[in-house]
């Protein structure tokens, strides 16, 4: 891996430094990556295994975890899932070390944000990082819908970024609520898997379109009343999935 690069701009970057969490058992690569978080305007606590990991990514100050598929132990997916089960704002960079485990890193189990195949570029790294860290900052700061949507007994307040079902609070991942967030701002229009990746995950993501798929099921099985015959995030088929709009329903 080469050395990383220091993009952080203005004096000010020292002010505004978030906690990165690096979870990773091979204390070289680990090392590198908390160097290229750093030259990003992270502060950088690495561990080198998953049980101290997990207690280090519960702190609420850390905005990120970059977080290693195969860790001593507990493994990465278990660190995610419990991770999930107690945060869904922080977000999750996954390091897997072979294609095939691509699926499992990002389908319906874990929730992670994006994931890194090694051997990876820390220049990679830290785009993939600051594009994480910029959409969810768009999201939070961007244009919201002036009023909670209700759709039927679902209510999605994105500028609160809270959603209730009837009567429960329903805790979304990070990137569920993005994509939620972007239908609700856009009700009734039809995206393509292609457009969803774009605007959701970013241009440039090097996703499928099944992880779109794999998302909006993860999501159905939330906020849907019957997630077998969904009412709330509706496909259109041959084309994509639409937003049911409140007057339509």
């Amino acid at each position: 891996m080469e050395r990383p690069s220091d993009t952080r701009a203005g004096p000010d970057a020292a002010a505004e430094r978030q906690r990165a969490v690096v979870i990773e058992d091979d204390r070289d690569i680990a090392h590198l990556v908390g160097e290229a978080l750093r030259a990003e305007g992270f502060s950088v606590r690495t561990v080198h295994d998953g049980v101290d990991g997990l207690a280090e990514a519960l702190d609420p100050d850390t905005e990120l975890v970059v977080l290693d598929l195969l860790l001593p132990g507990m493994d990465g997916l278990e660190v995610c899932r419990r991770l999930r089960a107690e945060r869904s704002d922080v977000l999750v960079l996954m390091l897997t070390a072979k294609t095939g485990e691509v699926d499992r890193v990002l389908g319906l189990e874990i929730g992670a944000d994006d994931y890194l195949t090694k051997p990876f570029s820390l220049r990679e790294l830290q785009a993939r990082a600051k594009a994480l860290r910029r959409r969810k900052r768009a999201h939070s700061d961007g244009a919201t819908p002036a009023r909670p949507v209700h759709v039927g007994s679902l209510t999605i307040d994105v500028a609160a970024q809270t959603v209730r079902l009837r009567d429960r609070d329903v805790h979304l991942t990070q990137r569920e609520f993005e994509l939620l967030a972007h239908f609700a701002r856009n009700p009734g229009r039809v995206y393509t898997r292609e457009e969803l990746l774009d605007t959701v995950w970013g241009a440039g993501f090097g996703g499928y379109a099944h992880t779109v798929n794999s998302h909006i099921n993860r999501l159905r099985a939330k906020i849907e009343e019957d997630p077998g015959e969904p009412r709330v995030v509706q496909t259109v088929w041959g084309r994509g999935y639409r937003f049911v709009a409140p007057d339509d329903e």
